[in-house]
């Protein structure tokens, strides 16, 4: 699945200037571009907006901090119930965007 950075505005509830900035700041963070330039963000990209936005939302980490953490994390050691959690709740809603493309 492939959405724009307006349904991912819609889904995350981040908007689109934040989202560049995290684009910038985050180099786990690399959505592809399409023809004409625009941004398209997979499933694994929604999954690591919803971890940062745990990070720097919730637990108040700065990006720097929040970087950091989620290199940790995707590097595969210390994943805790929290990001087991953000990892589950950013493919649930994946999947509730789908089904409801399709009603």
């Amino acid at each position: 699945m492939e959405l724009t950075i307006r349904e991912v505005e819609e889904i995350t509830g981040v908007k689109a200037p934040v989202l560049r900035y995290w684009e910038q700041e985050i180099p786990m963070l690399q959505p592809k571009r399409d023809k004409t330039g625009r941004c398209i963000y997979s499933e694994w990209d929604i999954q690591i907006l919803f971890r940062l936005k745990h990070l720097l939302y919730d637990l108040r980490y700065t990006i720097t901090d929040a970087g950091c953490r989620l290199f940790l994390e995707l590097s595969g050691g210390n994943q805790d119930t929290h990001v087991q959690i953000a990892l589950v709740r950013a493919e649930l809603l994946t999947l509730y965007h789908k089904v409801r493309s399709l009603s």
